[in-house]
């Protein structure tokens, strides 16, 4: 219950000392109405008397008075040593049952209802859950965390940029994430072509709302990212689908797109291609460049999963080899820190940077400056590096065993190549299963299966299963749970 003090007793009593009628009788009847109203609800805390009285300016003992005549009906009761409760039981009237004055649960007006944005996200308290590749927050380093966040929090030089006129986020963490992504990944850029953001979601959708006109028609590949194409057809947009190969995209089935449409963007995941995990590769990275150039479509490359990579240096991102400003590059930074310290960015030239920043400006004015200023002192610390670095080798045993205990229990039944980087696998059916029916059997079994990981149409029955969050002991249960499952559908369809 909130406290008595703040309740807005002024709001609903008042009283005329010229009427006929006594004063604590105006204030007793207020009260009665409060609580019929439900303004007032079962076992509140009144103040007491003497503060009571000094808030609406009467005297004290009106106060008890008033007290005295609610407790002898029955509408509060006075505990000793405690104070005055509204009772749990209220007394019935001849003015009818209680007053339904609780908050509409539907509009008194019409409005545009859209199917598009219905979250595909599921949750569930189960012993064991599958996702489609987020970090494990157990690995986070709470205390360096903490101590950098209590410290910047308590910096009186930070205080100024907490007003509401502080736009634009932290320069300095803009100033330290420029250095980052330019030794991590190749990016000869300034400040002015970044734009800081809350997740690479609110980044496709600030270019979503910048690019995109009803009727435009955006390029992904199939499967894709359901949240961006979400986004996408939001703003009008007609998605395009084309194949995707061991090679990534095929950008051949995107030049005969070409011959017979407009295309106005082509979005992509080319470091982990989302959901199969394949890298595109460098002839197709460089195919792809020349057809942006030569048809002057735009290239949306989200790189969500670059930081985590275990055979090799990744290769570098194609805005690194764009020198025509076709490529708005997307990413996020900290993915490996609890969702709180995570932050999205877009990388783009300074002409259309402009534009998102006014469009920043009205959705999200002030921004987290402090968790920007800490981040950034995470990165120049190096605490960003170790933490990662210590990360990924742990994400790489998680990685290994999950590969190996898919060949060796699910050899016969599936097809999984095991991923350079990222947190997931994709696991491609030899024999098509229901998945929607494994996911609710999987329930029965405390093994949460979320459809928002399930792939299956006429050529296609695939999983993609994150890895980076579950412990060995979690990996091997669940994975025990899955093999359980499904060779008990498989046998039944046999």
């Amino acid at each position: 219950m909130p406290s008595p003090v703040e309740i807005p007793y002024r709001s609903f009593i008042s009283f005329d000392r010229h009427s006929n009628t006594s004063v604590y009788l105006q204030i007793s009847n207020a009260f009665i109405s409060a609580i019929r109203r439900n303004i007032l609800p079962a076992n509140t805390k009144l103040l007491g008397t003497r503060a009571l009285a000094a808030l609406l300016g009467t005297h004290r003992n009106t106060m008890v008075s008033v007290y005295d005549e609610l407790a002898s009906q029955g509408w509060i009761v006075i505990k000793p040593n405690q104070g005055a409760f509204i009772s749990a039981t209220i007394p019935q009237t001849t003015d009818g049952p209680l007053l339904d004055i609780s908050y509409p649960k539907e509009t008194g007006f019409t409005f545009r209802k859209s199917s598009l944005l219905d979250s595909p996200y599921e949750r569930g308290h189960y012993d064991y859950i599958f996702n489609d590749g987020i970090p494990d927050v157990r690995l986070t380093q709470i205390d360096d965390l903490a101590r950098i966040y209590s410290a910047t929090l308590k910096r009186k030089s930070n205080r100024r940029k907490m007003d509401y006129y502080h736009q634009d986020g932290s320069e300095y963490f803009k100033e330290q994430l420029q250095g980052y992504l330019r030794l991590s990944r190749g990016l000869q850029i300034s400040a002015s072509n970044m734009l800081i953001t809350r997740s690479v979601e609110m980044s496709l959708f600030i270019i979503a709302e910048i690019l995109l006109q009803p009727g435009d028609i955006v390029v992904v590949g199939t499967p894709s990212y359901f949240s961006a194409n979400m986004i996408f057809q939001k703003n009008g947009a007609r998605i395009l689908p084309i194949p995707v190969d061991d090679e990534g995209i095929d950008v051949c089935a995107l030049a005969e797109v070409c011959q017979r449409h407009t295309v106005r963007m082509v979005y992509i995941t080319p470091q982990q291609h989302y959901p199969t995990t394949v890298t595109l590769s460098a002839q197709r990275r460089m195919l792809l460049l020349q057809l942006a150039q030569q048809q002057r479509f735009a290239i949306v490359e989200d790189d969500h999963d670059y930081d985590f990579h275990y055979e090799r240096q990744p290769m570098l991102p194609l805005a690194t080899l764009d020198t025509h400003g076709l490529v708005i590059y997307v990413g996020s930074f900290g993915k490996s820190l609890v969702p709180g310290f995570r932050t999205g960015f877009i990388v783009a030239p300074e002409n259309i940077m402009l534009e998102m920043r006014k469009l920043l400006g009205i959705i999200d004015r002030q921004g987290d400056v402090l968790i920007e200023q800490a981040l950034g002192e995470m990165i120049e610390e190096g605490v960003i590096h170790r933490h990662l670095k210590k990360s990924l080798t742990i994400y790489r045993e998680r990685r290994d065993q999950m590969t190996r205990i898919v060949q060796h229990q699910f050899g016969e039944h599936i097809n999984m190549a095991k991923p350079q980087g990222g947190l997931a696998c994709w696991l491609a059916f030899k024999t098509p299963i229901n998945l929607m029916q494994l996911s609710r059997d999987a329930g029965k079994e405390q093994l949460f299966i979320p459809r928002n990981i399930l792939y299956q149409h006429k050529q296609l029955t695939a999983i993609r299963l994150g890895f980076g969050h579950l412990s060995g002991v979690e990996m091997e249960n669940s994975l025990d749970i899955l093999k359980m499952l499904i060779e008990r559908q498989l046998k039944t369809q046999s």
